[in-house]
């Protein structure tokens, strides 16, 4: 285990794959951690690459500031800069990956930071523009329900408190539902078992609903690869269809069939395949 650091916080950061291969930065979701992309990064080692994949802001231990304001996208992003610049190289571009929130704090590095990107994959999360236009005018806002729960203040946290067992019974039957198995939605769950953690967590979509940090919609200029699954029960097909008119460079958008939210855990090697050929067109 590796570790970067940036304003007084500490990143623990998974790693794979030959250190002088070409960089590929890993970014996980809720409520998960970068050790979930072990499947899909081992195949990218073993074509060479260097998989990094960090604990992000509230996920790992020594990088959770108090406060939602601490949580904004900017934030997020420049974290994963800071990752890449002490891991990396100052100057150094990467291809990114990211997952459920990783995928939006990817498609922010795109739009923000597209200098220190090679290539950019999304997985299952369109660019945050997309998504707010869907909640306005689709059923996406039903959809995203939890959202809405998450901003009430310390409820949530006593609600889904894992009080002394091992994890929260109550997250890991909303995992359930949203698709995970039984011993992804456990081992999932038992990271968030601590109170800190939680809360850190619940703030990534408390200081998305407060537009902490966000400022306006940059389009993203970075070669895009877009992946989505349609047992995906957090984002529906019109956030979905709205992905491309946020991307001004090469765009290629590709829909699984019978895979639920939870791709890298559920089919990381199609998942791999899909990243290594979109890689290669960039290198």
């Amino acid at each position: 285990m590796l570790t970067a650091t940036r304003d007084g916080l500490t990143f623990d950061v998974h790693e794979w794959g030959p250190p002088a291969g070409d960089p590929v930065l890993l970014l996980h979701g809720f409520p998960q951690t970068g050790a979930v992309w072990a499947p899909v990064a081992r195949r990218l080692a073993a074509r060479g690459y260097r998989a990094l994949a960090p604990d992000q802001r509230g996920y790992s231990p020594g990088a959770r500031p108090a406060g939602r304001a601490a949580y904004g996208l900017g934030a997020l992003a420049a974290d994963a800069v800071a990752v890449v610049d002490e891991l990396v190289g100052p100057a150094a571009r990467v291809h990114v990956v990211g997952h459920d929130w990783g995928a939006a704090v990817a498609w922010r590095l795109g739009s923000r930071h597209a200098a220190r990107l090679r290539s950019l994959t999304a997985v299952s999360v369109p660019p945050p523009g997309a998504y707010v236009r869907a909640m306005a005018t689709t059923r996406q806002a039903l959809a995203s329900w939890y959202l809405y729960a998450f901003q009430l203040p310390a409820l949530p946290e006593r609600l889904l408190a894992a009080d002394g067992r091992p994890y929260s019974a109550r997250l890991v039957q909303g995992l359930r539902r949203a698709g995970q198995s039984q011993a992804a939605a456990q081992r999932d769950a038992a990271r968030l078992a601590e109170p800190a953690a939680l809360t850190a967590a619940l703030n990534w979509y408390r200081a998305m609903t407060a537009g902490r940090g966000d400022g306006p919609e940059a389009p993203v200029t970075v070669p895009s690869l877009f992946v989505w699954s349609d047992g995906d029960t957090a984002i529906t097909r019109a956030a979905v269809g709205l992905a491309h008119r946020h991307v001004t460079a090469p765009f290629r958008f590709v829909e699984l069939v019978g895979v639920s939210h939870w791709i890298p855990d559920e089919d990381p090697d199609r998942l791999a395949d899909l990243v290594l050929a979109h890689m290669a067109e960039y290198p």
